[in-house]
């Protein structure tokens, strides 16, 4: 059987590495919202609906995960791994009608004339610009020990919002140099800023609808898995393997070919045998399906990706 201590070990570092990535985001959206409505920067405010959709998107993100963690039972056999997905195409909408909205309202503000930001929202800027890449450098290293994709993008989504933040700071920079005739920079960087967001938005949907599509797993991860099975005495070939991604885990189809000859018990053996050297070998690993197949076998019978 596998070690679910190490599935839980997962779940734990990628939840901690969420809330320290949800504190983070909650203060500087507060401290980004109360900059730019004090300080007149509507660059700074949308910076704030970034942070603060993060936090939004990360508190949804970690409801999933403790979703995602309950055991199977009679209405989902095949446990709850899926709700992370779901989250996160819902909340990728969400973000993103949020940005067009930011976006309609830099728009209509660009030609208004406004007070010139004072000097301490570029200090704002900065800080973030700072924060954000080290929360990036944090998570990367988190989603690439544990293999979560939700962490992965996340950290990609705080390296968007540092360049984000670069934007704003040059927009306030160009203002506080430049004078009145700059003022448009402030709604400039926010429509920069707005873009990001969008962008995010879309691939964080693609990611997670992918997904729920059943999508092959990464090459490398699959191959890893057909030379654990035809390592196990008895397999002559893996005539057909699917692995796909649910969350933090994956489902394993696997197709085995064995001596004709052989009795079904014997082969009903080795497929136990097949399962549970996968199951031990890589924990994330939820279950593995087993199909046995003759051996030599005249292949061209399965469909689906190999």
């Amino acid at each position: 059987m596998t070690d679910r201590n190490s599935v839980s070990h997962l779940y734990a570092e990628v939840t901690r590495a969420a809330v320290i990535g949800l504190l983070v985001n909650l203060l500087l959206g507060i401290v980004k919202l109360v900059g730019g409505i004090i300080g007149n920067s509507f660059a700074l405010i949308a910076d704030a609906v970034n942070s603060i959709g993060d936090v939004v998107t990360t508190a949804v993100v970690l409801f999933a995960l403790r979703v995602a963690q309950r055991p199977a039972d009679a209405e989902h056999p095949y446990g709850h791994t899926r709700a992370e997905g779901i989250a996160a195409s819902n909340v990728a909408l969400l973000v993103t009608i949020s940005a067009v909205y930011v976006g309609w309202e830099a728009l209509r503000r660009i030609t208004v004339q406004h007070d010139i930001p004072p000097a301490w929202a570029l200090w704002i800027a900065g800080a973030n610009v700072l924060i954000k890449e080290g929360l990036y450098q944090y998570k990367v290293r988190v989603g690439s020990r544990t293999g979560s994709a939700s962490i992965i993008a996340n950290a990609w989504d705080h390296r968007s919002d540092a360049f984000c933040s670069l934007a704003v700071l040059l927009g306030l920079g160009a203002i506080r140099l430049g004078g009145i005739r700059y003022i448009w920079a402030d709604e400039a960087a926010s429509l920069v800023v707005v873009a990001a967001i969008v962008w995010s938005g879309v691939q964080l949907f693609r990611s997670s609808a992918s997904q729920l599509m059943d999508l092959q797993a990464d090459s490398v991860f699959v191959d890893r898995i057909r030379e654990v099975a035809r390592s196990v005495a008895g397999v002559e070939e893996v005539e057909t393997l699917w692995v796909r991604k649910s969350g933090l885990e994956f489902f394993a189809d696997i197709h085995i070919e064995v001596a004709q000859h052989i009795s079904v018990a014997e082969g009903h053996r080795i497929g136990h045998q097949v399962k549970d050297r996968l199951l031990d070998e890589f924990s994330s690993l939820r279950n593995v399906l087993v199909h046995l197949e003759p051996f030599p076998h005249t292949h061209g019978t399965a469909r689906g990706p190999n």
